[in-house]
């Protein structure tokens, strides 16, 4: 009897193990590689050959910003679209989570498509026969934002699934928000949670309530029939739905949504900001291919400004206008330019910019004839100057009100604005000189074709722009120093290289008598140095003024050069100076004390020479006949002297001069040295190196003076 022994090895069938079967699942795992392969290949062509429109995505609103990214002005898009760029840094991180909350609660995890919610609503659709829930995710929304189509059909819905699967692997999850942010539907031609934020509740959404960022949430699922301003209800119900859900995900608590639910929900759309108007449609003219355009603007002196200007103008008549620009004194950034009372009003010609437009400036480059004469030691601040008829070669300038003060102090005359003091001094300086100064300001004021310098520019005979005048002002109030007007968009702020448009000590002396120009009626003293001044026949009004940080300048006319009767610079454009200071939102700032060598003194301190100043009936400086006008001959007129060091005292520079009448009073950068001397030969001890003027003042008025570089 034969036994089989049992064996313990199964039998393997030839599928699993053995050669047939090794060599299907080869097969199979060969098919599957190729398959998977074929399938990146076809997913990659189609990727290429049908690229999702990201560039036409890119078209939003251009944007003109303030210095801090504050909006001043926005342009709707060629369509006519609010469509501002937003990005999910610009957002209240609560109306983030509300919205995947809400929209896409696996935003983070699916490839753009979620196929728990494709699943959930095919199975409500088989029920109920109808579209219960939706599954579009944020990705096929931003799909069909930026490829709309016409009819929601079948096909359209595949086609928006490829779509978002493509801007997953091209983009990724924080560029598919940011499209979101930008596209997302709010009604009318509001497109992007920005301009729905500003039009809706008046302010960015960087800092939102809770109520407000469920309004935001719940509009572009049906944006029409949602706005509040036609459909409050509809918008009531439909927040209410976003606070219920983003309680049930634990984004608020549920006494957080019942109090958001109560508040109030605005039903006015507002305009969106619009300020600096022609600066902004400069910057679109110069570069239109930008989106967003920097400049050195602040939104809130900007905004404040156009209100004084509007509501000023309204108050002077129809066809009055007024422009204002500030800036800051040491830099030259404009931080407000107003160029019109109302950039749309055509009565008042408000498209013109009239910041741009050469008028005639009256009286306000009065400080710059006095400024040169305190820095040539022709005059002190008590220095007797007559105020009286004068005829200088024919031209006899007469003042304002036609009446004459007799003998004045120099402060007294250029506080008043009186004409012939100022003429007087203009003689003495030269008129070539004057411009010669504003030249090193980088201001080149316009005169009458092929006519030289005259007297008349010191009344007004002269164009300047109210932008030229204030950069005049502000190297004024920056110690003499001058700086370049700036508003990053058609110029660069900075300094002015080159020689100072005053000395410091003749600045200060002239801020120092502004300082002083009582304020207009109803206005209250700021600590301002200003000045103002009224074009021949009632055409122009201005007022310039700075304090120890800003500088403002304002015009009042119309811009047609028509005639306002009454118009003056004291009477119009001082109160708005004032006004605009008080307004721009400016904390006011002390004037900067006096430099070294500044000092006031009584007239009985003062140099016999500079007691009066002397003039003969033809308006000159008077002097001897027989004696020739003292000339300075060491050191010579633009000389650079090098002075050593003998132990810890710097060498002293000696000084030569020529002709004149003794005694001789010395002045080194507007300062008296400290001894009255007989003899032409003098020393002097210098501060330090730098520009240096010299003045030399002999006893019967006459001056002469040297500019050198001591180092």
């Amino acid at each position: 009897m034969f036994f089989r022994r049992k064996s313990n090895r199964k039998d393997i069938g030839p599928t699993s193990q053995g050669p047939a079967g090794r060599g299907r699942a080869i097969v199979i795992v060969s098919l599957a590689l190729v398959l998977s392969a074929l399938a990146v290949f076809a997913l990659e062509w189609a990727d290429k050959a049908f690229p999702p429109p990201l560039a036409e995505a890119e078209t939003v609103s251009a944007e003109v910003l303030d210095r801090d990214g504050l909006l001043l002005r926005a342009f709707a898009t060629e369509d006519g679209l609010w469509r501002l760029k937003t990005t999910a840094e610009d957002v209240d991180p609560r109306f983030i989570e509300m919205l995947i909350a809400y929209e896409d609660r696996r935003f983070r995890e699916h490839h753009g498509i979620d196929p728990l919610a494709l699943g959930r609503a095919a199975l409500q659709l088989m029920t109920n026969g109808r579209i219960v829930s939706g599954a579009s995710t944020l990705s096929m929304q931003v799909a069909r934002l930026i490829e709309p189509r016409e009819r929601r059909t079948l096909m359209a819905k595949l086609f928006q699934i490829a779509r978002a699967i493509q801007l997953e692997r091209r983009l990724g999850k924080e560029k598919i928000l940011d499209l979101y942010l930008t596209h997302a539907p709010y009604g009318g031609n509001l497109e992007g949670v920005r301009a729905a934020s500003l039009a809706w509740f008046g302010k960015e959404p960087r800092r939102l309530s809770t109520g407000e960022a469920a309004l935001l949430v719940a509009l572009p699922q049906l944006p029409e029939k949602r706005r509040p301003d036609r459909n409050l209800a509809a918008a009531e119900a439909a927040r209410k739905r976003v606070l219920a859900r983003a309680a049930v995900a634990g984004v608020i608590g549920e006494g957080e949504a019942e109090r958001a639910a109560m508040t109030a929900i605005p039903t006015v759309r507002l305009q969106l900001p619009a300020h600096a108007a022609h600066l902004a449609e400069t910057a679109r003219r110069k570069n239109p291919a930008a989106h967003q355009h920097l400049t050195t603007l602040k939104r809130e002196v900007q905004r404040g400004l156009e209100t004084v200007a509007r509501e000023s103008a309204a108050k002077l008549g129809p066809r009055v206008s007024v422009a204002m620009v500030m800036a800051e004194v040491r830099t030259g950034e404009i931080l407000a330019e107003v160029g019109s009372a109302d950039y749309f009003d055509a009565g008042r010609s408000g498209w013109i910019d009239m910041t741009r437009i050469t008028r005639s400036p009256g009286s306000t480059l009065k400080p710059f004839i006095y400024g040169l004469a305190f820095e040539e030691g022709l005059v002190s601040q008590e220095t007797i100057i007559e105020d009286r008829p004068a005829d200088f070669f024919g031209y006899r300038p007469r003042n304002f009100d036609m009446s004459y003060q007799g003998d004045v102090t120099v402060r007294q005359a250029l506080q008043l604005s009186l004409n012939v003091p100022a003429i007087r001094l203009l003689d003495a300086v030269g008129p070539s000189r004057l411009m010669v100064r504003f030249r090193r300001a980088d201001v080149r004021p316009k005169l009458p074709q092929h006519e030289a310098p005259g007297l008349a520019i010191g009344l007004g005979g002269v164009g300047i722009t109210l932008r030229e005048l204030v950069q005049l002002y502000a190297g004024l109030a920056n110690g003499g120093w001058p700086v370049r007007l700036g508003d990053a968009i058609e110029d660069v702020p900075g300094t002015v290289d080159g020689e100072p448009l005053l000395s410091a000590v003749a600045a200060w002396q002239v801020a120092d008598i502004l300082s002083g120009v009582l304020p207009p009626a109803g206005s209250r003293r700021h600590g301002i140095a200003y000045k103002t001044g009224t074009s021949y026949g009632y055409r122009d009004a201005w007022s310039a003024g700075f304090d120890g940080r800003y500088v403002l300048g304002v015009w009042v006319g119309r811009p047609d050069n028509g005639a306002v009767p009454g118009l003056t610079g004291y009477g119009a454009a001082a109160p708005i100076l004032f006004e605009g200071f008080a307004k721009a939102g400016i904390a006011i700032t002390p004037l900067p004390g006096p430099p070294a060598g500044a000092v006031r003194l009584a007239q009985t301190d003062l140099p016999i020479s500079q007691r009066r100043f002397s003039v003969t009936a033809n308006g000159l400086l008077s002097g001897s006949a027989r004696e020739a006008a003292p000339q300075i001959v060491f050191p010579p007129e633009g000389a650079r002297v090098e002075l050593g060091a003998q132990g810890s005292a710097t060498m002293p520079l000696t000084l030569k001069l020529q002709g004149g009448r003794a005694p001789f009073r010395w002045l080194a950068n507007g300062r008296p040295l400290p001894e009255v001397t007989r003899r032409r030969v003098s020393q002097w001890h210098p501060d330090g190196s730098g520009y240096s003027t010299l003045t030399v003042i002999d006893a019967l008025g006459r001056a002469a003076s040297v500019r050198v570089f001591v180092q």
